[in-house]
């Protein structure tokens, strides 16, 4: 056992009295109260933000050159805002917000000051609402995580308390962003904390049940994608699932790869500020916007053409590289967003190339693109993020269809075991070690300081106790 997770078991073997336990089951829904609200609050301006994005395309679309060009400016200029906000306001609010709640678990970093909520949510609104490929979930992640941490330093309670408040503010964020509350208490297991406990589960599970009740009073209660009626593939499909889990495998060291390449170009141009790589990103979106709306942004309406089985042949591939692309340069304009959302939709569209191809060479076996591309969402999920029970659940919940769980199952084991073949690491830790690194890179040209972890960090004596 490491010393760290010594510490953990004995603050939470010293906190785990009937008293401190009931306190947190009562703190973990008001948690999860703060994270549905925030979460919902940020979903319905996103959709506005979108609504106001595509009707100002068609009204400018009258003005020929000049409204062509007033629409990169604006969209230019929305960028470089989100960028300045993160950078000057509140730089652990830039990127994603995941790797940093992660390292905040582990106690590499300290936890994200509160001005870090409305700096995500305004830079997060213009950001994905300027066109960038960025999601939802990221900053809906660090949003609920913020709000449940400083809810348990109200509260005085002590580091264990607090940590796993987090880890469920931060489950509640994604269950919001995805309309999936079981999804959002498996991702706090599986991959914020990667082990299984009651106290967590109960935890978790508490903050993202309330969260959701929250959101689908206040937006509603609709699956976030819709498919038609699927049926149950026969025993002879299976092994076509085992081959789209090998492909999604690829795919998404493919993905991790040039995402971190995208970021390896803005490292190089180090001289530039982070406002102009920012503005250059959203000028650059905002040109495609101008001739093709529908392929920029978040993609839900691309991820939604796939659950229908559109799409041709020799388009499918183009549209997936060209979105891949979009998503490595919306993540290296350094604007806040999140990786889950835009990858969901490589997912889609991967999953339903295959279901077309394999319609096509075996028409016999009556095969519905739409179900691999259902399958393949969550295939990709697992080959990217390496946690295939979330990804499982996160689009069962998504579509609310279970009539593919055996072919996600098979095809999920398919999507791991390639990139732990090739030794590639999940996005979200290579993110993570990136970011470490960079801190200690600035700590060391700096005299007198070294790497800062939460028990070194200055003010790190005044953790909630």
């Amino acid at each position: 056992m490491s010393r760290t997770d010594q510490v953990h078991d004995a603050d939470e073997g010293a906190t785990g009295t009937a008293g401190s336990l009931l306190l947190l089951g009562l703190l973990a829904p008001l948690a999860g109260l703060g994270a549905g609200v925030i979460g919902a609050l940020f979903r319905w301006v996103l959709a506005r933000a979108n609504q106001f994005r595509d009707a100002l395309i068609a009204h400018l679309g009258h003005s020929g050159v000049g409204g062509f060009v007033l629409l990169v400016a604006l969209a230019a200029m929305a960028t470089a805002i989100a960028a300045w906000l993160a950078k000057r306001i509140a730089p652990s609010a830039a990127g994603s917000g995941i790797p940093r709640v992660e390292a905040v678990l582990r106690e590499q970093v300290e936890p994200a000051p509160l001005r870090v909520i409305p700096v995500k949510f305004v830079a997060g609104t213009l950001a994905i609402g300027s066109g960038l490929a960025l999601g939802r979930e990221g900053p809906s992640v660090q949003m609920g995580a913020s709000i449940a941490y400083h809810l348990g330093r109200l509260f005085r309670r002590s580091w264990a308390d607090c940590r796993a408040l987090l880890a469920a503010g931060a489950g509640a964020g994604l269950a919001t962003a995805f309309n999936a509350p079981i999804a959002g208490a498996l991702f706090v297991l599986e991959r914020l904390v990667r082990r299984f406990e009651a106290r967590m589960a109960m935890v978790s599970l508490a903050a993202s049940a309330v969260a959701i009740w929250v959101a689908r009073a206040l937006l509603g209660n609709t699956p976030d994608d819709r498919v038609h009626a699927l049926l149950s593939p026969g025993v002879v499909q299976e092994p076509l699932y085992l081959l789209l889990g090998v492909a999604a495998g690829f795919a998404g060291m493919l993905y991790n790869r040039t995402v971190l390449a995208g970021l390896g170009i803005t490292d190089r141009l180090g001289g530039l500020p982070v406002e102009l790589r920012a503005a250059i990103v959203g000028a650059a979106v905002g040109s495609i916007a101008w001739f093709a709306p529908g392929m920029v942004g978040g993609g839900d309406a691309v991820a939604q053409q796939a659950l229908d089985g559109m799409g041709g042949l020799a388009v499918i591939p183009l549209i997936f590289l060209f979105r891949l692309l979009l998503i490595a340069c919306s993540v290296s304009s350094g604007a806040p967003g999140g990786l889950l959302a835009p990858f969901l939709v490589l997912g889609a569209e991967l999953g339903v190339w295959f279901g077309k191809l394999f319609a096509l060479l075996l028409p016999a076996l009556a095969i519905q693109p739409e179900a691999f591309a259902l399958v393949g969402m969550a295939a990709l999920f697992a080959g990217i993020l390496r946690a295939p029970l979330t990804g499982i659940v996160l689009v069962t919940e998504m579509t609310n269809d279970a009539t593919l769980l055996l072919p996600m199952i098979v095809a999920c084991s398919a999507a791991m075991l390639v990139p732990a073949l090739f030794g590639n690491s999940s996005i979200l830790d290579a993110l993570g070690a990136r970011a470490l690194a960079r801190r200690d890179r600035h700590a060391r040209v700096m005299p007198g300081q070294g790497p800062r972890t939460m028990n070194q960090a200055p003010g790190a004596d005044d953790r909630p106790r």
